[in-house]
């Protein structure tokens, strides 16, 4: 058996400027997990995942050997990575294989509703993983994010790749994305081998460790609604050519500058984060107001308000409308800001997540 896991993430700056090509973010792989545990099949492969319900997903090959087949199709994650994974198999001379594929969650809870901790990513880059070494591709880090994204604007064309970066490399990280539009003809003109090594198709894109911010506590809260980030993202782009939006490059620009900001914070051990973390919530709050689109719940904004009167500094993680608040505050011991934080979340109705930094891993030296 082949078992691999895939960590959470969480967004800290950068929001929707980053579904932009060249867009940036600032991102922290958690330590919640997707788990793909492998093991050979015969005569077809299935795929357990509470996704699929009770009865697992079954599918063959072609007479070639070379193209999945599914009675039902399900457009989703899983599959897309099988095929992406499949296609550069293939390409190898690689004999095909069956497999099963059994898939667990930590990222959501006991009712199944998600907390907006990037399973999607986490399920795509861990599926890869446990195919690259099944079939001893000998992929790198970089490779299988690239094959992962490849796989992930399959079905999501708008998705920036963050997750799957934060997912793919762990710890704290700078993301740029690359041009998913560009991305998808390049890969229909010339298929997903050719794309995934051609380093032009890659341009503007890359990724880059943060070190951790030393002294400072990270508090994640969920606000029990979960959200969809392809809607909000689609709502706020809709929203652009009305007069009453802020031009949105200039939203573009406050985030970039936000992102440039906060790593280099990090690099200086955490000094200056928190002021910079309230002006990316600022950039966001007009954001909203200029587009419509409501970013900040009620429960976000009373969950960030909390963390700002006891000396936090917070705001939505990801594309708001729900899911997480993200905090960072200054490490003070017992009975220091962030105790006092969770003890009113909870009055509230917030549920604080118990969260850490997920490790840095896999070499980033190639991208």
């Amino acid at each position: 058996m082949i078992e691999k896991r895939a960590p959470g993430k969480l967004y800290i700056a950068g929001e929707y400027a980053v579904v932009e090509p060249g867009g940036s973010a600032v991102l922290v792989a958690v330590d919640r997990y997707i788990t793909v545990r492998l093991t050979e099949g015969a005569d077809r492969g299935r795929v357990r995942s509470s996704a699929y319900g009770r009865t697992p997903l079954e599918w063959v090959r072609d007479d070639a050997g070379d193209r999945i087949i599914l009675e039902h199709h399900p457009t989703d994650y899983v599959f897309a990575a099988i095929t992406a994974t499949e296609q550069l198999r293939s390409s190898r001379g690689l004999a095909p294989r069956y497999y099963d594929l059994d898939i667990s969650s930590e990222l959501d809870d006991v009712s199944g509703q998600k907390y907006g901790l990037g399973s999607s990513g986490a399920v795509t880059v861990a599926v890869i993983a446990a195919l690259d070494e099944f079939y001893r591709l000998g992929l790198t880090a970089t490779e299988r994010f690239k094959l992962a994204l490849l796989a992930t604007i399959d079905v999501s064309p708008d998705s920036s790749g963050g997750d799957l970066a934060a997912s793919t490399f762990g710890g704290w990280i700078r993301y740029s994305s690359p041009d998913r539009g560009a991305l998808r003809t390049h890969r229909a003109a010339v298929g997903t081998v050719e794309t995934l090594f051609a380093d032009r198709a890659w341009a503007g894109s890359g990724v880059s460790r943060l070190p951790h911010p030393n002294h400072l506590d990270l508090l994640v809260g969920w606000t029990g609604s979960p959200a969809s980030t392809e809607r909000l993202v689609e709502q706020v782009r809709d929203a652009e050519g009305r007069p009453a939006v802020i031009p949105y490059d200039s939203f573009a620009g406050d985030s970039r500058a936000c992102v440039d900001d906060l790593a280099a914070a990090f690099a200086r051990g955490g000094e200056g984060a928190l002021d910079v973390v309230h002006r990316a919530r600022r950039v966001l709050q007009r954001l909203s107001a200029s587009s419509g689109v409501l970013i900040e719940t009620a429960r976000l904004r009373a969950l960030c308000d909390i963390a700002e009167r006891h000396g936090g500094a917070a705001k939505p993680s990801g594309a708001g409308g729900g899911d997480c608040g993200v905090v960072l505050t200054r490490t003070e011991g017992p009975a220091g800001p962030a105790d006092r934080i969770i003890r009113e979340w909870r009055e509230n109705g917030i549920l604080p997540l118990s969260l850490a930094p997920h490790p840095a891993t896999g070499d980033i030296d190639d991208f």
